[in-house]
């Protein structure tokens, strides 16, 4: 039973025992998403056959946070692929990027998440591995740097990540999406870092959301700059990183949208914050850009 589920979110709520704890995490505890029923939930080792003619079989990187916290933008995103024809399978084994070991210096323990996940996606037999959170695939992207000094794993490494993409990257190349319903608002969108500046993906976000019929996309000052997510440095240095999201809520707010958008799990969260703390929420949705594009096709 989830935590929204049992009441006991409702209960944190009303006795803000989070904020007497840590009043970051009080915060952001406000704008997690409702959790839908396990019944919807995907399956590891599950497969998923393609709608009409297959064009590729994809094998798919779920992610820790986006699975525990995000796991119906999860299921929208293999909904996506199967839309575009796309065979979907979720390795069992696999196992986290290693994002935040690497991060920590615990190189070893990096190494040996990465061998794990080159394993289980290689005995996929898929033709590409996708993600839709930019912090994890830029990790993943990064297999070969973390093991260019093992001839036994450097190899495998690279044929690894030449085959790891971000979702909107495929979307592109496989698509057009079977859309099905007009967007109504003005849509901007927020980088993710790690998306932009590891994975160079840049462009294909953008070309998606101005595919959309009946959307309106403005690009936002500043969208390559970064929220101030960053990892859990919202939490470590809260005021400051409140300070850089006030600032973007004020360029977010010049564009006039009613849908923010981005790519990655910690960015999605600290701008439903800025949302919040902007006294717009009644207004002003933010949105992973797997929903956007999942709502206009039809699929929820």
């Amino acid at each position: 039973m989830g935590l929204s589920k049992s009441g006991l979110r409702k209960l944190v709520q009303k006795t803000k025992i989070l904020n007497k704890i840590s009043e970051p995490m009080g915060q952001f505890e406000k704008v997690l998403p409702k959790l839908e029923s396990p019944l919807k939930r995907y399956k590891f080792g599950g497969k998923y056959s393609a709608s009409g003619e297959q064009k590729a079989k994809i094998a798919f990187f779920p992610g820790c946070i986006m699975d525990a916290v995000l796991y119906k933008t999860n299921r929208l995103t293999i909904e996506l692929l199967q839309a575009i024809g796309c065979e979907v399978v979720i390795p069992k084994q696999q196992s986290c990027c290693g994002a935040l070991h690497a991060h920590q210096g615990q190189i070893e323990e990096a190494r040996k998440l990465a061998k794990a996940n080159i394993e289980a996606f290689e005995a996929s037999g898929a033709d590409y591995y996708i993600n839709n959170a930019g912090g994890c695939g830029a990790m993943l992207r990064e297999y070969d740097h973390l093991l260019k000094d093992e001839p036994d794993w450097i190899v495998r490494a690279k044929a690894f990540v030449n085959k790891s993409k971000d979702i909107t990257e495929l979307l592109v190349e496989l698509g057009p999406l079977p859309f099905k319903k007009d967007w109504d608002g003005i849509i901007t969108y927020q980088d993710s870092c790690h998306l932009r500046n590891v994975q160079g993906v840049i462009e294909q976000p953008r070309k998606l959301l101005r595919s959309i019929p009946g959307a309106s996309f403005i690009e936002m000052e500043g969208s390559d700059r970064c929220c101030a997510s960053g990892g859990i440095y919202n939490l470590l240095h809260f005021d400051e990183s409140m300070e850089i999201l006030d600032k973007k809520m004020k360029n977010a707010k010049k564009t006039n949208a009613t849908t923010i958008v981005t790519t990655n799990p910690g960015c999605l969260l600290q701008m439903r914050l800025g949302v919040e703390r902007s006294g717009i929420g009644d207004q002003v949705q933010a949105l992973h850009i797997v929903e956007v594009l999942a709502e206009a096709c039809g699929i929820e």
